[in-house]
């Protein structure tokens, strides 16, 4: 509801309440000094003390009075009980049976009030008694009953309860109070709408300006819930998702910084392990501990070695960090995927014969099979994840198998080794950067820990997806998926 329908309906309920309460409080005072609210307090109070006068009601206790005094094991029969039960509700009452201090039967509207413990006590006078109206929580309630013993001699009770009409009950005992609030009401109605309408209005704006200052403070950790649909409720629900962007803006903020660390860290770390073993080659080299020409050319080599890997090193981290911030173009190109990867695994099982590796392959692809790729890059991808499962091949004999088959609209290659397995709790973790599940940082099996990071990229940047899988002691499975398109090259993508 809108503001200004809220400000339409106060003013016009500040006219129309008090002239209703004032024709309200005008009848009851004619109907009470003409004498007509005695017929109807005679009606309706009677009603309310004499209600086992009503026949119905009569009946029905005398009938179960008659059969209980014969047959008292009638109060086990449930769909006896049942069908009293519904001639009872037909006169607003309920049936309750008590055996000693036990409740064996009641009527299911009663299961979820506070009348059951309000019963009457068992006084074994044998003839049907009524109480006094009572309240019990918000109901005005008057007990029938009469008590009985069963065939085993334990005290019984049936009680039959009775909503009273509670308008009638407050009209008989309280129309002073009636007329005295009628008053009150007539002379603060306006005061208390033009409160109650200002405070749905107020209420919500200061909230807003609590919150303000909390995010002032840099407090974000907080929540402003809408309290209406008015103007006020979409300006919070407005604000609530400004605060939940800056709050996610921060955190991001917050995770780069900590990413920015451990980045810093780890390329500290990797730095300076073959920068140590360089200086401990030169420092050997300048002390004379090379002292023959086959130990200085070994030296050398060494140091050669160190120094390309640092090289390898700092263009992997160069790679990575283009690829990060979006500034590596890809130079996308709708292929035939088929012919593709046909020549990959082609110049795949070249390369890994030379290593030894025993190379396979299952091209399920049809021709003219068109992927949007930028061929350097997907290359770079199976290169990385080729020299990952190397480092980790275990086994005599060494295998790769390549498989590339359609799933849906999606194009499927999956790469499987026979390595040593990735242990299932790193699995989630092995294509985050500087990860390795070996935790020794051996670059001669960990490598440089962004090879598998930047293929993560590198197939994000392709709108595609890598994961992997594997089997500890037995093999690991890679496997990527990129779109489909339906355009030949040269076409309108």
């Amino acid at each position: 509801m809108s503001i200004r329908i809220k400000l339409l309906l106060s003013y016009a309920a500040m006219l129309i309440i008090p002239l209703v309460i004032t024709f309200f409080t005008a009848v009851l005072l004619t109907v009470v000094f003409r004498g007509d609210l005695q017929t109807i307090r005679e009606q309706y109070g009677a009603g309310a003390h004499r209600m086992f006068e009503d026949q119905h009601v009569e009946g029905i206790l005398k009938e179960m009075k008659r059969s209980v005094e014969k047959n008292p094991s009638l109060l086990y029969d449930s769909s006896y009980l049942a069908d009293l039960d519904r001639e009872l509700r037909a006169t607003k009452s309920n049936l309750i049976v008590r055996k000693d201090q036990r409740i064996i039967y009641s009527s299911p509207s009663l299961q979820q009030t506070d009348i059951l413990e309000h019963l009457p006590a068992y006084e074994g006078s044998g003839h049907v008694e009524r109480d006094e109206v009572e309240h019990i929580g918000k109901e005005l309630i008057s007990f029938g009953h009469f008590d009985f013993r069963f065939a085993d001699q334990t005290p019984g009770s049936v009680i039959v309860v009775t909503n009273v009409n509670p308008v009638v009950n407050f009209a008989q005992k309280f129309f002073p109070i009636l007329f005295i609030t009628s008053i009150i009401i007539l002379i603060l109605t306006n005061t208390l709408l033009t409160y109650f309408v200002s405070r749905s209005i107020i209420r919500p704006l200061q909230k807003l300006k609590n919150a303000m200052k909390r995010i002032e403070a840099g407090d974000l950790d907080f929540q402003v819930q809408p309290t209406s649909r008015d103007e006020i409720g979409e300006l919070s629900v407005t604000f609530e998702q400004m605060r939940i962007q800056l709050q996610h803006s921060i955190q991001t903020q917050l995770q780069y910084e900590e990413n920015r660390k451990e980045l810093i860290s780890n390329i500290s770390h990797d730095l300076r392990t073959p920068l140590t073993a360089i200086r401990g080659y030169i420092d050997g080299l300048g002390d004379g501990i090379a002292d023959t020409p086959v130990k200085r050319k070994k030296y050398i080599d060494i140091i050669s070695s160190k120094a390309e890997e640092m090289d390898h090193l700092i263009d992997e981290l160069f790679l990575y960090s283009k690829l990060d911030l979006n500034r590596l173009p890809f130079q996308f190109e709708i292929v035939d995927f088929y012919a593709f990867i046909l020549d990959l695994s082609e110049e795949l099982a070249f390369d890994l014969s030379k290593q030894g590796v025993y190379y396979s392959s299952n091209i399920e692809l049809e021709p003219e099979t068109y992927v949007l790729i930028d061929r350097d890059k997907l290359k770079r991808v199976f290169a990385n994840i080729m020299d990952n499962g190397l480092k980790y091949m275990d086994k005599t004999e060494k295998r790769i198998h390549l498989r590339a088959f359609n799933a849906k609209d999606n194009v499927m290659i999956q790469v499987t080794d026979n390595g040593q397995g990735i242990e299932p709790s790193a699995l989630p973790y092995v294509f985050e950067r500087f990860y390795r599940a070996d935790p020794s940082r051996n670059s001669h099996t960990g490598g440089s820990g962004l090879g598998l990071a930047i293929t993560k990229q590198i197939m994000d940047g392709h709108e595609g997806t890598i994961q992997a899988e594997s089997m500890m002691g037995e093999s690991t499975c890679i496997t990527m998926t990129l779109p489909r398109r339906n355009h030949k090259v040269g076409d309108q993508q």
